[in-house]
């Protein structure tokens, strides 16, 4: 009833007026009504926005403090349905972990521990870094790219990292630091209809929502048009060395998403008209962004690069975007999940997902407790106009930063520098030698157990 939510009142009332903000709101309204039985939509709307407003901040209790009729009547049937349908939701999830755990496990004491080097630790090679100023005039996209240079002295394979919505491309800058020393060329564009500017404009109100539809087909354009201008630098500048046939990315979220596409997979219209008709029974929050596609006209993108060999998508969005089409990809692949995902939730987006891929080199790492943003890299207060609270973040990040780094490091070794030797890496065995609890990481290349199916 006390815990506080340290949210400016500026950015909560912006937020609450966005569509997304107001899906939700109908969704509470669904159990908190005015006293007349009214929905409590509007009601509950100004309420949060006074609470963040006071100085005893935003908590449950100064929420009903504010709310402006004298009584609040709770649908005591419509909410005991949603407890259940929540429950039934996280113990499926719960189930589906332990099996994966367990299947983790079972593999890795089958399997010969070997004494491997500490890939969570910097490699030997020193990087410069330039920053790009790229203006893509056909789509009248302008956009900033941080360029990774390591020391080599051979042409580098290019790894492209794309940041989540409401980020920037300082959010995974230690990844990029860290590819670089291990190698690679890394470019990160900082994808101005999603970034944290955007974010920035909407709290400013410069803005109606967080992010356009259109952003689902310029992310993966952004990163083509990036590697278009790469391979003209690496013609043009003798400070570029790159090999633009040898080309990975990682993303998160969002970021997810534009990998997965790159790689092959391609819009699901008939599934998202199927599971966005059902939007307001189910408590996938994802679904709110993955919908959005439906306001785009319904046709042929092309967003795949076949310049791209390998992704990793760090708690995607994909369930209804792709469903059944990452079938397509033919490239390796690899998926990371967090047990405590709210925004993109575990076995919704990334478990069942997973075993609709169809290539043969498919990973599956799960970090035990992590959320939604466990990956992400230290926030710049200076930048991001909105900082998370700890709570939301989840417990010592740090350790999946280095899940991140070390899986990363393995992977695109392997699949975009051709060095087999990480090969053994990329195990239940070596997963579980880096675990660290309370974020257990467990790591399968398929899925032998069967799965709960989540509620919808």
């Amino acid at each position: 009833m006390l815990a506080r939510v340290d949210l400016d009142v500026v950015a909560t009332s912006q937020f609450f007026y966005t569509p997304i903000g107001e899906t939700l709101l109908e969704r509470l309204g669904q159990m908190i009504q005015t006293e007349s039985r009214q929905p409590g939509f509007y009601a509950l709307r100004s309420a949060l926005i006074l609470a963040a407003a006071d100085p005893e901040g935003l908590t449950l209790l100064n929420v009903l403090r504010k709310f402006p009729t004298s009584s609040i009547r709770i649908d005591l049937a419509r909410s005991l349905q949603i407890s259940e349908e929540l429950q039934a939701l996280i113990n499926q999830t719960n189930q589906a972990i332990a099996l994966i755990k367990q299947q983790s496990i079972t593999e890795a004491s089958a399997q010969t521990p070997s004494q491997l080097p500490n890939l969570r630790r910097r490699g030997k090679f020193t990087w410069n870094k330039r920053t790009l100023t790229l203006d893509d005039r056909r789509r009248d996209r302008r956009f900033l790219a941080d360029i990774y240079l390591p020391s080599t002295k051979t042409k580098a394979p290019i790894i492209v990292i794309s940041h989540g919505l409401g980020s920037d491309r300082t959010s995974f800058e230690y990844l990029a630091q860290h590819l670089a020393s291990y190698g690679f060329a890394v470019a990160v564009p900082e994808h101005p209809g999603s970034s944290a500017e955007q974010v920035g404009a909407l709290l400013a109100g410069r803005s109606y929502k967080v992010e356009q539809p259109s952003e689902f087909i310029n992310r993966p354009l952004d990163v083509k048009y990036l590697l278009d201008q790469l391979q003209r630098l690496d013609n043009s500048e003798p400070s570029f060395q790159l090999n633009l046939e040898q080309v990975g990315v990682i993303g998160q979220s969002f970021g997810g998403y534009t990998a997965l596409a790159l790689a092959g997979a391609t819009l699901n219209f008939d599934q998202l008209h199927k599971d966005c008709d059902k939007l307001n029974d189910s408590w996938n929050a994802s679904l709110l962004l993955q919908c959005q596609v439906l306001q785009l006209p319904r046709t042929q993108y092309s967003l795949h690069d076949p310049r791209v060999k390998a992704v990793i998508a760090l708690n995607p969005i994909t369930s209804s975007v792709f469903g059944d089409s990452l079938s397509k990809i033919q490239v390796p692949v690899m998926i990371v999940s967090s047990s405590g995902d709210t925004v993109a939730p575990a076995l919704s987006e990334q478990i069942l997902p997973f075993t609709w891929l169809t290539t043969p080199e498919k990973y599956l790492a799960i970090i035990e407790n992590g959320t939604h943003f466990s990956t992400i890299g230290l926030t710049d207060p200076t930048r991001d106009p909105f900082i998370l609270p700890s709570q939301v973040i989840g417990p010592n990040p740090v350790i999946a930063r280095g899940y991140t780094s070390a899986l990363s490091v393995a992977f695109f070794q392997t699949y975009i520098a051709e060095m087999p030797e990480y090969h053994p890496y990329l195990s239940a065995t070596s997963a579980q030698a880096i675990s660290q609890a309370p974020l257990n990481l467990s790591l399968v290349q398929s899925l032998s157990v069967q799965l709960p199916q989540p509620v919808k």
